[in-house]
């Protein structure tokens, strides 16, 4: 089983004890399980919506982009699904957009001095527990049979740290150009290392994703970009969707 982690939010008090209610709500829905996987709006907060809206938001910046799509951070595996959708939705029949995820699934394995004390930067945070990587494997296998050109595997799971099995998925595939970096690892020394490792694959118009930049709780994430790219040569942009999340187009 996954460990218990504290989520982090900025919820007020009545915020909290009306999610609550909204999870019982859900819990207790009178609606059958087919017809609440196409209702699932009813039960969805709006920073939810706003976390789909800046997703197809990145995505719609690359559809005329070639290359993959790479997640680090995969966590639950809810944007890896999303991608999937996307893709169906703006480039159905675009065989070469794979999606790739990396993520231990064991949680954080070390933390350094750059990443500070905040208690969400601590070894083990964001595991899922190794059971259930075959399960989000099941479901994205869903949705490739669900979409078209569903007899070609187009998705990825790279399990462990990073730091290592990205550098490797590199050089098994030398012919890799990333259209769209998803990161969301948030500490310093995964985040600096494979943006390392992804500077050569990146193309002009090619899109990098920060989840955690600026963010007080993860300062590694910021310092890694600092360091790698710098804060003075790129055009940082913040979604329109959600206010704290950051990309840039590379130019």
């Amino acid at each position: 089983m996954a460990e218990e982690h504290r989520l982090q939010t900025r919820a007020s008090e009545a915020q909290l004890e009306n999610r609550a209610r909204l999870v019982e709500l859900f819990r207790t829905t009178p609606l059958p399980v087919e017809e609440l996987l196409v209702n699932l709006p009813l039960y969805m907060r709006s920073s939810t919506v706003a976390k789909l809206l800046y997703v197809n938001e990145l995505y719609e910046l690359i559809v005329r982009q070639p290359g993959v799509i790479m997640e680090f951070g995969v966590w639950w595996g809810a944007n890896l699904t999303l991608f999937e959708s996307l893709r169906a939705v703006h480039e159905p029949y675009n065989y070469a957009r794979r999606i790739i995820g990396f993520d231990t699934f064991d949680g954080y394995p070390s933390v350094s001095e750059e990443d500070g004390g905040d208690e969400l930067a601590s070894v083990g945070q964001y595991a899922v527990g190794s059971e259930y990587l075959a399960h989000l494997h099941e479901v994205l296998e869903y949705h490739r049979r669900e979409n078209p050109m569903s007899h070609l595997p187009r998705f990825e799971i790279v399990a462990g740290d990073a730091t290592e099995t990205f550098v490797a998925y590199l050089e098994r595939h030398p012919e890799t150009i990333v259209a769209l970096a998803y990161f969301d690892m948030q500490l310093y020394e995964p985040t600096k290392r494979c943006l390392e490792a992804i500077r050569p694959h990146l193309a002009r118009g090619s899109v990098i994703a920060m989840d955690e930049l600026n963010a007080a709780e993860f300062p590694g994430e910021t310092v890694a970009f600092r360091e790698v790219f710098g804060l003075d040569r790129y055009r940082l942009q913040r979604s329109r969707f959600l206010p704290d999340r950051t990309y840039l187009v590379v130019d």
